[in-house]
């Protein structure tokens, strides 16, 4: 099958490439937009990331070009507009698990950086200060950490913090009896918690969960986690807490307006979104670009299960991991 591959960089030629079989891979840089969507002529897939837009619009363009299947390179699928897929009869498939363990070990090295000032200690070694100053951190070993979502990531991380002696809290719809962790409501986890790392899918419920009165139930000076999706989090809101020091650390791999941002080299330009500029002046905010799950396991998943989802539609017209659209279970 042909297949258009939208929001390509060397890492998904790397590992898509071998994995693909009898599939002809079309690599395209641009993103999936409604005014890109036409670069998928003759493909019958196209191959979409995190910050495609398979809108409306974009499944349209596809049904018109012949366009039967929206092979997903991610877990996530709230860029997908599900009920117009249906309408318009294209299958949508997508990775339902690559390696939890990735993500969940870049939340520990989040939580590690910003507790231990590695990036301030790195950059004054670097100058020659050897000054202490500042840089205090605390003890991991007794802490109390709320872990939001305890799926396949969530409870790789359970297992990580127990590891380190953690206390460790949860608070999830379908509890996991084998974690071994103490599951709570979620304003009584916000209450106990001195670090909160987020592990939850992007839902209608989900949206904002950690808004100004989230906020102001946590422990001041909690350290706060998204490794998840951008919009769990009200970004202003965090920043307000941030300076009246409710938040005493920030770690996000994801943002909410990422799209104009992440994955593509910014340094020669003037980042126009104020919000995101101001995240950036605060000492105790660490932000990566959404690398958590940028691994060589991690990907060679990835690549694996898409070009599965391919080969399965191309046979049977049903992927290995379809993505149910809304009212079928």
């Amino acid at each position: 099958m042909d297949v258009a591959v939208f929001s390509t960089k060397s890492y998904d030629r790397q590992f898509l490439e071998p994995a693909a079989g009898p599939h002809a891979l079309r690599f395209l840089e641009v993103r999936l937009t409604p005014a890109t969507a036409v670069l998928a002529r003759g493909a019958g897939a196209a191959c979409a990331f995190v910050n495609d837009q398979v809108s409306a619009a974009v499944l349209a363009e596809f049904k018109s070009l012949g366009v039967r299947l929206v092979a997903l390179r991610s877990a996530g699928f709230n860029n997908v507009d599900l009920a117009a897929a249906k309408r318009l009869g294209i299958a949508i498939a997508r990775v339902p698990a690559y390696s939890p363990d990735a993500v969940a070990e870049h939340t520990l090295a989040m939580i590690l950086a910003l507790n231990r000032n590695i990036p301030r200690a790195w950059l004054r070694v670097r100058e020659g200060n050897f000054s202490l100053e500042g840089l205090l951190g605390f003890n991991l070993h007794g802490r109390s950490v709320g872990i939001i979502g305890t799926g396949q990531i969530g409870a790789a991380v359970a297992r990580i913090m127990l590891g380190f002696g953690c206390t460790v809290l949860a608070h999830d719809p379908m509890p996991d009896a084998t974690l071994g962790v103490r599951y709570l409501g979620f304003e009584e986890l916000l209450l106990a918690s001195d670090i909160i790392t987020l592990h939850c899918p992007l839902t209608p419920q989900t949206h904002h969960m950690i808004d100004a009165a989230a906020i102001a139930r946590m422990k001041r000076g909690v350290m706060l986690i998204n490794t998840s999706r951008g919009a769990i989090v009200d970004t202003p809101a965090v920043i307000a807490g941030l300076k009246s020091g409710a938040i005493g650390h920030l770690g996000l791999d994801v943002y909410e307006e990422e799209a104009g941002l992440f994955f593509e080299d910014m340094s020669d330009q003037v980042i126009s979104d104020d919000v995101f500029a101001r995240l950036l002046t605060f000492p105790n905010v660490l932000v990566t670009g959404h690398q958590a799950f940028l691994t060589v396991e991690a990907l060679t998943a990835i690549a694996q299960t898409t070009i599965a989802n391919i080969s399965a539609f191309e046979a049977t017209g049903r992927a290995l991991h379809e993505v149910a659209p809304p009212g079928v279970a």
